[in-house]
């Protein structure tokens, strides 16, 4: 079965040759990683990026059965980050197969959930913004690994299957990671 690829770009044109580069690149994610539900392809150009260098964005992102891997790199042109974000996938990939493989056996699978609530910060408190999402029983430690292999660098919710609990991982300022485990009065 063929690797669907989902290509969409923000201020810059997707040509033909561009299509036929990204779909030919990324195609090649499923010989590491069989059970790909979704990729998704999302190429931008900003032109008031600081670096020269850092003006086109190329961002992958892969959903399957239990786990959600997202890679971004940005370069001079829009072929370097396409080949830049495949190899940091790639690599992404490995370090997730080799976790996932080494489980022990009777431990639950690695899931996620399926959006992360990001919140933006405003001058005045108000919420702008409200987002709704799964989620899935895990541990902390699978927790802490979704965490890092997302990218994201604030924070992450989850229902932990130990305190049966919905706790939110967070990274401290000295790099180490916190953990809040909330109890209803």
């Amino acid at each position: 079965m063929a690797l669907e690829i989902g290509i969409y770009t923000k201020d810059l044109e997707l040509t033909d040759r561009i299509q036929d580069y990204a779909t030919k690149k990324v195609g090649k994610l499923e010989r590491f990683l069989s059970d790909i539900g979704e990729c998704r392809v999302d190429l931008s150009y900003a032109k008031t990026a600081r670096n020269a260098t850092d003006r086109f964005i190329a961002q992958i992102t892969i959903r399957g059965k239990g786990f959600i891997l997202r890679s971004e790199e940005r370069s001079d042109n829009i072929f370097a980050a396409i080949d830049a974000t495949v190899d940091k996938m790639t690599r992404q990939i490995n370090r997730f197969k080799g976790k996932h493989w080494r489980k022990r056996v009777g431990e639950p699978e690695i899931v996620t959930p399926e959006i992360v609530e990001e919140i933006e910060e405003d001058v005045t408190p108000l919420i702008v913004r409200r987002k709704t999402f799964n989620l899935e029983p895990m541990h902390e430690e699978e927790a802490l690994e979704q965490l890092i292999l997302l990218g994201h660098d604030a924070f992450f919710v989850f229902y932990n299957v130990s305190t049966e609990r919905v706790n939110v991982l967070y990274r401290r300022r000295d790099g180490s990671y916190g953990l809040i485990d909330p109890i209803i009065r």
